[in-house]
């Protein structure tokens, strides 16, 4: 097992949604430094605000895609957690800057890590690249059946760090996140955005809207377990391996959409409308390896991760009494 104590862990967009839980978790042990490096374009600082309390804690603004900048802030570290990238909307809409960002930035991390002599990369991939699955559970040995631009450069990632684990023996682990939902998740998630849509209409008194039939059905994972499996991978001994991190469990919109209502107590009847996007509409992912090689399960069952949601969204918007 990697021993934290006393080591310098860099969290690359570390200022994002998962990237902050695994920054307040790290920050549970007995760490000797922990750096955010984050360009601040989608990560928050309010996202740090309970850590930044914690001297432990540097914070650096900076992009994967410069090189220089990057290797300063890598050099001198023990491990670092790779999550910085362009999301799939954005992928869609500016391929340019997926391949820039997630790809060429990518190859910035690995190969600075590996100049820097880091001990371990822990490399956030997606289950994008599974695309739609062509058996349920899906287990890490699922084709590429992928057919987005997200998804193509969380594969060219993967294969980057495969090949540079053969050539110079960087030890890394790559996680393969089903839908990631919880507290400080915002509106960029396609799978996920349902969640803060729903409650955004329900807040205003209207229907909530699901898209097609409703049938469509995910593995949603809370962003907790998430952020406890970077730091399971990153103290395990295990490298040159893709792990799902997921629940196990798969929850249609329809069951999501219910359960909301449920928790906001809500009589609201759903609305239907066709949908005129095309997006994965079935991904269950097995954990078996995960749980096997880590000791990764999810501990969150849905209806207390979306209560979290709910509780997060009120304190959010309330205001602080001086």
């Amino acid at each position: 097992m990697n021993e934290l104590a006393d080591t310098r862990i860099v969290v690359i967009g570390g200022a994002g949604f998962i990237g902050s839980h695994i920054v307040d978790q790290l920050l549970d042990e007995a760490v000797g430094e922990v750096v955010v490096l984050d360009n601040f374009v989608r990560g928050q600082r309010a996202n740090l605000e309970a850590a930044r309390r914690d001297p432990r804690l540097r914070i650096v603004e900076g992009s994967i895609t410069d090189r220089s900048g990057l290797r300063r802030v890598l050099d001198g570290a023990d491990y670092a957690f790779h999550l910085a990238a362009l999301w799939l909307g954005e992928c869609v809409n500016d391929p340019r800057s997926a391949v820039d960002v997630n790809v060429a930035g990518t190859w910035n991390v690995i190969e600075a890590a590996r100049d820097c002599g880091l001990k371990k990369v822990v490399y956030s991939s997606s289950a994008s690249v599974y695309g739609n699955a062509l058996w349920t559970p899906m287990t890490e040995e699922h084709p590429f059946n992928n057919r987005t631009m997200y998804g193509a450069t969380k594969i060219a990632g993967e294969q980057f760090f495969r090949a540079i684990y053969e050539q110079s023996k960087l030890d890394y682990v790559g996680l393969r996140y089903m839908n990631v939902y919880g507290p400080r998740m915002d509106y960029r998630g396609t799978y996920v955005s349902v969640i803060m849509k729903v409650l955004d209409r329900i807040e205003q008194g209207l229907r909530p809207v699901i898209f097609g039939d409703g049938s469509q059905a995910y593995d949603f994972v809370h962003v907790s377990d998430v952020a406890r499996a970077n730091i399971l991978a990153l103290r395990s001994e295990v490298t040159d391996e893709f792990l799902n991190v997921g629940c196990g469990v798969q929850t249609t919109i329809n069951e999501l959409v219910a359960e909301l209502l449920a928790l906001t107590g809500s009589q609201l009847e759903v609305e239907y409308r066709r949908s005129e996007q095309s997006f994965v509409t079935n991904r269950l992912g097995s954990t078996d390896k995960s749980t096997r090689l880590i000791g990764f399960s999810a501990q969150v069952p849905l209806a207390e991760g979306l209560r979290s949601v709910v509780e997060w969204r009120k304190a959010d918007r309330e205001p602080v009494l001086a």
